[in-house]
């Protein structure tokens, strides 16, 4: 289910997020689901089980698992009204990055310009 690749340079513990927020985004992990135990993780994926605990306090931080104690760590559910963490946090990037524009003195219709861009497929994904 999890999938690391020591060699691509990006952190074992990042790597884990990902997979933990794709799994999420995309169904495979459903709400209240539990997640390997950090040692049985660690174990089958042959990696130090710091760099496990470090990625479930990390997913818990951003709001996509929650724990119980003695338990393990399991899938959380967002609340009415609240979006996913995954567009919690897509939401909390484009706010941070219009805060900056505005401190560069960026116009609002240059930022609206983009944004209609966007949102008329204009742009390419990169």
């Amino acid at each position: 289910m999890f999938f690391i690749n020591a060699a691509s340079g990006v952190p074992i513990y990042e790597q884990l997020i990902h997979n933990v927020a794709q799994l999420t985004e995309t169904g495979v992990l459903k709400p209240d689901d539990r997640l390997p135990s950090v040692r049985r993780l660690a174990t089958d994926l042959g990696v130090n089980p710091n760099t496990v605990a470090k990625a479930y306090r990390e997913l818990e931080a951003r709001g996509y698992t929650y724990s119980v104690a003695g338990k393990g760590s399991f899938i959380r559910r967002p609340a009415d009204g609240e979006p996913p963490p995954a567009e919690a946090a897509a939401l909390r990037d484009f706010q941070n990055a219009c805060r900056d524009a505005y401190k560069r003195r960026l116009s609002k219709e240059q930022l609206q310009g983009i944004l209609n861009e966007v949102y008329e497929g204009s742009m390419t994904d990169d």
